[in-house]
């Protein structure tokens, strides 16, 4: 028997501007026919990266890079430290710099302000390769923050400029410029949150509300979907994280349930329309 579901998709949701022309700049090398690595996964999420593989795309890491010499290299959204161009360069590697702008304009901030004899703090996640990347910017010498409750204040300078990560959290971060403040620290506040990816929670909340059922979709290493699914599913505890249509389990469902299919940015359109078109057929 049919279960009659209907579903949408969520509007607002799938890749940011910055892994759809990371993605893109790919495509268009493996059209060509030319041999592409790409350092690290090209987005956090597996579906995405096998249709890329199987196009040619191979993903490498960064002690792979030691070793490939006269080739095409593509640098994903999320950017790389100076010393990773080196590397390639010193090889004889094309890049292909897929670089977010945004990301690369946060960058080319932090060090104007460290070259001005700023103490670098940044809200973020310490081994995120964004993170990794803009830290590579100042020599590895800012002090990163991920974790607001938990902060070490006495070894943080009296002035400091703050910088975040790109997708962390808006309320985390001016929490973190109140207990600076209220500890007494001088704080020049850098807002850098992306707010493609800070927008997506009060949309996320009003289309979750509007659902029976809601099928969260994002890689299991994806931290952003993560986060997105966590505010899916205080809003609407009927949420399910998914990675692909296979792992759609009927016994979810009751016959004639509104469905709701959302992602994380780095989940592909392509991805969520299978998901639909299952939900449809069940």
């Amino acid at each position: 028997m049919s279960l009659k579901l209907t579903v949408d998709i969520d509007k607002y949701s799938g890749f940011c501007f910055g892994v759809v022309e990371a993605i893109n700049k790919a495509e268009k090398e493996l059209e060509d026919g030319l041999e592409l690595y790409c350092l690290g996964d090209i987005v956090h999420n597996d579906e995405e990266i096998k249709r890329l593989e199987k196009k040619g795309i191979k993903i490498i890491s960064k002690k792979d890079l030691a070793e490939i010499k006269d080739s095409t290299v593509l640098f994903r959204a999320h950017g790389e430290p100076p010393e990773v161009y080196e590397l390639a360069r010193k090889n004889n590697n094309i890049i292909v710099d897929a670089s977010c702008p945004i990301i690369k304009k946060l960058q080319q901030r932090v060090k104007r302000s460290y070259d001005n004899s700023e103490n670098i703090l940044i809200y973020g996640k310490p081994n995120h390769p964004e993170v990794v990347a803009l830290n590579g910017q100042i020599e590895n010498n800012g002090i990163i923050i991920s974790n607001v409750d938990n902060i070490d204040l006495e070894n943080i300078p009296e002035e400091i400029t703050l910088y975040s990560q790109t997708t962390q959290s808006l309320d985390g971060f001016y929490r973190l410029v109140d207990i600076l403040k209220k500890e007494g620290k001088k704080v020049k506040v850098k807002d850098t949150i992306c707010r493609r990816v800070s927008n997506r929670r009060k949309q996320l909340e009003k289309f979750c509300s509007d659902y029976d059922k809601v099928m969260f979709v994002a890689g299991k290493n994806s931290s952003n979907g993560k986060v997105l699914y966590e505010v899916c599913a205080k809003v609407n505890p009927h949420t399910y994280f998914i990675s692909n249509a296979g792992e759609v389990n009927p016994g979810w469902f009751e016959p004639n349930n509104t469905v709701g299919v959302s992602g994380a940015t780095s989940t592909p359109k392509w991805l969520m329309e299978e998901v639909k078109s299952t939900l449809e057929q069940l």
